[in-house]
Formats: structure tokens, C-alpha cells, sequence
């Protein structure tokens, strides 16, 4: 009996592992569900993210689920958090602006995740990210482009709610690289999500094209096959908004509204965030123009 329990203690690292590891190869895939009740996600998301975020940490390596959390938080930012700043602006200019202070921290949790993930599977990944030379910049494998898409995303939606940080907002440049080198490598990643991120990019930077941003957008559209209600949002928000074509913004925005997800599409919760942004654009139009 003494000889059991002593060989049970000198294992019971092995089985504990073996959980863990477990547990965050299921967290991951569930962060890939099809769930698209808005507000079922928005309450039960709290507690899916600590537990991953948890899990994370005793598997810092588990690039999948490093990828997840990034996506989780990232996506809870954007969909509920900075998305309720600007819908209370109006009526609550301090409750938006301490929304938005509490997204900026979201995105900010987000993008280090992701870039401890990057940084864990190819050390020295962000200072390399930094040098000055092209030559220098670390090369990402395909199944790192997900976990720097959520980087790259987390790091604009952090640059975009903290103009008030100088610090911050002079890393543009390399959340765009690193965008674009995840491109480099899979350009249809996402069925042209990371494309409309690289779209968004352009028209944001300072000397960004417009012309540029807009043939990143096209090509995203085409790339999802017109089922992507995020690119054409993005079209509309980030192109037909800033040059003036109303026309062109309230069709974009039907057309997102026009689409409808297949039962368990991974791109349906997605889409059904970017179709309630939709919404609420096209009832605003008459401000925005």
C-alpha cells in the first residue's frame, strides 16, 4: 500500500499535465463554436476567458489556445465594450469614456497573449518585430499567422482607444507589419479577414491610401465570397465613411444585413456582430454625413 500511494506522489505530475493539456486543446476548439445569441456570449464569456486564461498560463506553449484567448478577448472588446462606449457617447460622455478605457485594457490583455505565444514559440519574436531592417524581421510559420492576426488586431484596437498615449500610438507601425508579414505567408487566412485587417490598417495610418485600403477590402469581400458581414462593414466604415460616398456606405451595410449564415457557421457569430454594428450605422447615417 506504501509503495502504491509513493508511486501515485512521483506520478502525479504526469496526470496533471495530461488534464491540463487536455483542457486546453477543448478550450481552444470551443472558442471556435458557432454560437451566435449576442447575449448569451456577452454573459457567459467572463467566465470562459479567466478559465482560459488560467489554463494558459500552466501551458504557455499551447499556441492554440493562446490564439483563443487573444481571439476571446479581442472579440469581447470590440463586440461589447468599445461598442457600448460608442453607443452611450451622446447621452454619457464619462461612461464612454471609461467603457472605452476598459476595452483599451482588453485589447491591450489580448495582444499579450498573443505576443507571449509568438514570443514562447520564437523567442526573441518581438524584438526582432522591431528592427529597423526587413531582413531582420522574424519569419512566422502557418500556425503562427492566427495568433498574429489576433496580435496585430488586439494591438490596432489598443492604438485606436489610447490617442491620449503617445507610446502606444507609435507602435502602429509595427502592429501593420506584423499584419502584413502574417499576410506574406497566408494571405486567404480567415477567408480574407486578415486581408480586411490589412484594408483597415491602410486607411488609418497616417499616409494611408484610401485607393489601397479600398482593393484590400474588394479583395477580402471576394475572398470570403460575400459572406462576410465584417468586410463589408469594414468597406463602408473605413472607405465609403471617410470619402464622403453615402451611396456606396448604406449598400455596403444592406448587403452585410442581407446575409445569412448556414447552421453552425464558424463565421456566424461574427457575422451576427458586424450585422448589429450595421444596424446601428445605417441608423446614424444622417450624423455621419
Amino acid at each position: 500500500m506504501c509503495l502504491l500511494l509513493l508511486v501515485l506522489q512521483l506520478s502525479a505530475c504526469s496526470p496533471r499535465q495530461m488534464i491540463v493539456g487536455n483542457l486546453a486543446d477543448e478550450l481552444a476548439a470551443q472558442g471556435q463554436d458557432g454560437e451566435t445569441d449576442l447575449e448569451l456570449v456577452r454573459d457567459a464569456a467572463p467566465f470562459h476567458l479567466k478559465f482560459a486564461e488560467s489554463i494558459l498560463r500552466q501551458e504557455p506553449g499551447h499556441i492554440a489556445l493562446a490564439e483563443s484567448v487573444a481571439a476571446g478577448f479581442t472579440q469581447y472588446a470590440f463586440a461589447f465594450v468599445a461598442f457600448e462606449a460608442e453607443q452611450v457617447e451622446a447621452r454619457d460622455a464619462k461612461a464612454a469614456a471609461q467603457l472605452r478605457q476598459r476595452a483599451a485594457t482588453l485589447y491591450e490583455r489580448a495582444h499579450r497573449h498573443a505576443m507571449s505565444g509568438l514570443e514562447k514559440s520564437s523567442p526573441g519574436f518581438a524584438k526582432a518585430l522591431a528592427k529597423a531592417q526587413e531582413k531582420d524581421w522574424p519569419r512566422l510559420t502557418p500556425k503562427q499567422v492566427g495568433l498574429a492576426y489576433w496580435a496585430a488586431a488586439s494591438w490596432g484596437g489598443w492604438i485606436s482607444l489610447s490617442k491620449d498615449d503617445p507610446d502606444v500610438v507609435a507602435d502602429l507601425p509595427l502592429a501593420v507589419r506584423l499584419a502584413q508579414l502574417a499576410w506574406a505567408v497566408d494571405p486567404d487566412w480567415g477567408e480574407g479577414t486578415l486581408t480586411g485587417l490589412l484594408g483597415t490598417f491602410e486607411a488609418a495610418r497616417p499616409g494611408g491610401s484610401q485607393k489601397q485600403a479600398k482593393a484590400y477590402f474588394d479583395q477580402a469581400i471576394a475572398q470570403s465570397g460575400g459572406k462576410s458581414a465584417g468586410a463589408l462593414v469594414g468597406k463602408a466604415e473605413a472607405h465609403a465613411l471617410p470619402v464622403g460616398d453615402r451611396a456606396q456606405f448604406e449598400i455596403l451595410l444592406r448587403q452585410a444585413l442581407a446575409i445569412k449564415d448556414e447552421a453552425g457557421s464558424p463565421r456566424g457569430l461574427q457575422n451576427e456582430v458586424m450585422r448589429r454594428r450595421a444596424r446601428w450605422l445605417l441608423n446614424r447615417a444622417d450624423d455621419l454625413f
